[in-house]
């Protein structure tokens, strides 16, 4: 069985960051993930990272746009924290190599991105996240961190209370083994692949999330889903907010700036949440399934220059060309701002009810970064039932495996969930459709424990992966409906059109979930006021 001081589960942005810092302090660490660090979906984010780095900036108005764009839903102690060390977390990523634009004085150039005051995300091209991700999986490399590679973690081992390592499978012998450790980091990214269509990666199944909450720790906010107003049609991969920042407008069929009735001041610029609502009662009131990205006042040959992947993913996703047509696009889900509930060495509250574009990376560094560290201190403890919980989750695979299939099929349940979620738990909600989508998953849930699988080797078993994902995705998606249909206001990406006004004498409060075997336990907690007290949001 391999041992190590600090296991960190998942090698994207946050996981590299968090092994490397635990390595610095000395400790034994080890990566596992169920893919290769260069393929986590970290690399799919453009606009840049946020950092007051220039003169004309300052950390407390990027915690002022952070506070504000969440809807005040963010916990302010945990995000002055982000924003104060901004600056140094891009400038560690400079020296060790990320090729950030420069402007003309040589110094790291910065654009604005959707719900700032300030040109402060720094930015390469329009790939930050692709040069983030080889940088770090460089550090890793040369500080010597063990990864292990392909190994999806199905299990957390605990021992009174504490996790003390996991189990996983090896895709490529299928072998089911345990990993010990003193201190486990979870840094498995989100849920968001829980809808259809999604921006989200494959992979982005809830895994970590899953794990944790049927280990016993609570999930918090898990109601706040970011809908990115730019998917493409036909597919959803997702245009870089950038588009906007540059000056791009989104119209109706009659070629209306529509995002102008909800942020007059800044219009497209406006925060995600605004941006994507607006699309979505555009398209729900105009019985259209579309609305339309107009490039072609921008001037093509500087689009290009700035954004050279998006004009290309335009022509060959999109299929126009868009310097003379528009790009048809709608919402579609992207990231999920709640999580696990935990410290400030890995912080869930940051995001609030909506995240800013360009604090998602910074987010995974800082906090992944404080995880690392947090780790390295933790001392040994105790795996005494370690054996005995390996062999009930080898049993527990093996009678999937072995299960005689009938006529349910993973596959199909896993695509009538993304649009039951997409429907009933989507930009747009209500409580009648939150509690059908409720019934419905418990219904899926219960079709999913009947089916079984025909793949029964070992070797790559895809088919048994996507079954243990789907789990994970039926787990999160109903603590998702039932965070939903507790909150009972709108706040932020959560939208009740039953409740459509947000109410801070009740509500500017976290939910927070607990499992239990008939389906979530609900409370809440307060969210920590520091300097900007809640007033209403205007763009």
């Amino acid at each position: 069985m391999p041992k190590h001081s600090v296991l960190v589960v998942g090698a994207g942005i946050a996981g590299m960051r968090a092994a490397l810092a635990a390595s610095e302090r000395g400790s034994d660490v080890a990566l596992i993930s169920k893919v290769h660090p260069l393929r986590t979906h970290g690399g799919t984010s453009q606009g840049g990272i946020n950092a007051a780095l220039h003169a004309e900036d300052r950390a407390d108005l990027h915690a002022m746009d952070t506070v504000k764009g969440g809807d005040y839903l963010g916990d302010q102690d945990v995000v002055e924290l982000l924003t104060g060390a901004a600056p140094r977390a891009v400038i560690a990523l400079d020296h060790w190599g990320v090729p950030f634009n420069r402007d003309a004085h040589g110094r790291l150039d910065a654009r604005r991105l959707c719900g700032a005051t300030r040109a402060r995300a720094c930015f390469v091209d329009d790939m930050t996240g692709h040069a983030t991700l080889q940088v770090l999986y460089e550090q890793v490399l040369k500080a010597g961190i063990r990864a292990y590679e392909e190994w999806v973690v199905t299990r957390l081992l605990l021992d009174d209370g504490a996790c003390v390592g996991v189990v996983a499978i090896e895709l490529a012998s299928g072998a089911v083994e345990a990993f010990a450790a003193n201190a486990v980091v979870l840094a498995t990214g989100g849920c968001a692949r829980v809808y259809e269509p999604t921006g989200a990666a494959y992979g982005v199944a809830g895994d970590g999330v899953a794990l944790a909450y049927r280990a016993g720790a609570s999930l918090m906010d898990m109601e706040m889903v970011q809908f990115h107003p730019l998917g493409i049609r036909g597919s959803g991969m997702i245009l870089t907010e950038a588009l906007l920042g540059l000056g791009g407008h989104l119209v109706n069929g009659g070629g209306e700036r529509f995002t102008l009735k909800y942020a007059p001041t800044l219009g497209e610029r406006a925060p995600r949440d605004i941006v994507a609502r607006a699309a979505e009662e555009e398209i729900v009131s105009g019985r259209a399934e579309f609305v339309a990205l107009d490039l072609r006042h921008l001037k093509g040959d500087e689009v290009k220059r700035q954004l050279p992947l998006t004009s290309h993913i335009v022509k060959t996703q999109a299929g126009v060309d868009p310097a003379k047509e528009t790009v048809p696009v709608r919402p579609v889900a992207h990231r999920t701002m709640g999580g696990i509930h935990v410290s400030r060495d890995g912080a869930t509250g940051v995001h609030g009810a909506n995240a800013l574009g360009g604090n998602w990376l910074l987010e995974a560094l800082v906090f992944g970064e404080r995880a690392g560290l947090a780790a390295a201190q933790q001392g040994p403890g105790s795996a005494r039932a370690v054996d005995a919980q390996l062999e009930d989750e080898r049993r527990r695979i093996a009678e999937i495996v072995d299960r005689s299939t009938g006529p349910e099929r993973a596959g199909a349940i896993r695509s009538e969930l993304g649009r039951l979620m997409r429907r009933h738990v989507g930009p747009l909600r209500d409580a009648s459709g939150l509690q059908e989508a409720a019934n419905e998953i418990h219904d899926l849930g219960a079709r999913h424990r009947r089916a079984g699988i025909t793949n029964k080797g070992r070797r790559y078993n895809y088919e048994l992966i996507a079954f243990l994902e789907l789990e994970s995705l039926l787990t999160v998606g109903g603590v998702i409906a039932a965070a939903a249909g507790f909150r009972e206001e709108s706040r932020g990406a959560h939208l009740r059109q039953d409740r459509p006004a947000r109410d801070d004498a009740r509500w500017l409060v976290h939910t927070v979930a607990s499992f239990r075997p008939d389906g979530p336990a609900m409370t809440s907690k307060p969210v920590v006021i520091t300097g900007w007290k809640p007033e209403g949001r205007r763009y």
